[in-house]
């Protein structure tokens, strides 16, 4: 066979390759990425020269691909894959350092992959705008429906509000009406009892919509999460929980209500004991960037489902076995977050764990 003829083969062998490989991209989606890779690699292979004897390896971030388990000591021409302009892995092809010199690659075959790495690039930049895309939508449909809530909810509370204190009001007149020792009087104590409980709840579902009034002023974070750990160091002992705080600054200074910002600290640390293991960790972490102040509270409990994420901030939406919570600290918490035009995030740890992470504006 002439130089010329094997030529003209070896270039079919690369164009009938960029054929594939484009074919096998236009019909790929995210959820087969693996078998995507996959499929790309061995139709690269089969477009090199000696395509028996050479192997293909695709990396990206996520997933290591190659047409061979285990490679021994090779030759390599290789092509960076790119995202974004950033470098994100790489297209190579092998042959066998024993039977081949780096000669025995032809110019266009490192040419193939630089096309081949250009596509690669290009695919998984759209699976990475498409998943953002996805996070942004939910994001969006979950702030709508807390927004919905918001407002229901505010309705509620309103309603229920004057009821509430025409009970506790006319309560009160009873009481100062009968004997001391009347039996009616122990029923009566029920009754505000039971209604000062019921406006508390009240109270709290005010804060989920933003209804409460605020006291803005100049704040100090870092004595707000000492006093709270203060406050609940004998719940840490004997909950046999441990913690860490992990503060640089001896001031991160916001504008603020000193009551509810001490009421988020509060919340969200009383959340993570209560879902902490015996001997478990929760750590406490605050920093300034120039424009907010960032406080993240971890635990090492069981984390979230992705259910859970959903519905974590909705009011009386709760994890907790029956009776151990009414479900609205954490709707409180995301209410206040929101009056003070922050931004609250539920997550999982990489390892195990809930975490929360709570921006707020400084000014």
């Amino acid at each position: 066979m002439s130089n010329t003829e094997q030529a003209l083969q070896e270039r079919i062998k690369e164009l009938t390759c960029l054929y594939e490989v484009s074919s096998i991209m236009v019909n790929a989606n995210a959820e087969l990425i693996e078998d995507t890779l996959k499929a790309i690699a061995f139709s690269v292979k089969k477009a090199f020269q000696f395509s028996n004897q050479t192997e293909v390896t695709i990396i990206t971030n996520t997933h290591k691909i190659s047409t061979k388990k285990k490679l021994d000591d090779t030759i390599t021409i290789e092509s960076e894959i790119k995202l974004f302009n950033e470098v994100k892995g790489k297209v190579s092809a092998h042959l066998s350092a024993l039977n081949f010199k780096a000669k025995d690659f032809l110019i266009e075959e490192q040419l193939l992959l630089d096309n081949v790495a250009l596509k690669l690039g290009s695919l998984l930049e759209r699976f990475e705008i498409q998943k953002n895309e996805t996070s942004l939508k939910r994001q969006m449909e979950h702030a709508d429906r807390l927004g919905i809530l918001g407002e229901i909810t505010a309705g509620i509370a309103h309603e229920l509000n004057t009821p509430l204190a025409n009970i506790l009001g006319f309560a009160e007149l009873l009481k100062s009406d009968l004997d001391a020792n009347s039996k009616s009087l122990e029923d009566v104590d029920k009754i505000i009892k039971n209604a000062i409980f019921s406006r508390e709840v009240v109270k709290k579902l005010m804060f989920f919509a933003c209804e409460m009034p605020q006291e803005m002023k100049e704040v100090n974070l870092v004595p707000n999460i000492k006093n709270a750990i203060n406050l609940l160091d004998a719940t840490f002992k004997k909950e046999q929980v441990k913690y860490l705080v992990k503060v640089e600054d001896e001031e991160l200074w916001l504008r603020a209500d000193p009551i509810q910002l001490t009421q988020i600290i509060f919340n969200l640390l009383i959340n993570a004991i209560y879902f902490s293991p015996e001997g478990g960790l929760v750590t406490i972490e605050a920093e300034s960037t120039p424009k907010e102040i960032i406080l993240k509270i971890s635990d090492e409990g069981k984390g979230f489902t992705t259910e859970d994420l959903e519905k974590v901030f909705q009011p009386f939406f709760t994890t907790k076995p029956h009776g151990d919570g009414s479900g609205l600290g954490l709707s409180v918490v995301h209410g206040i977050v929101a009056s003070h035009k922050g931004k609250i995030i539920a997550k999982n740890n990489p390892n195990k764990g809930a975490m929360f992470i709570i921006t707020l504006p400084k000014e």
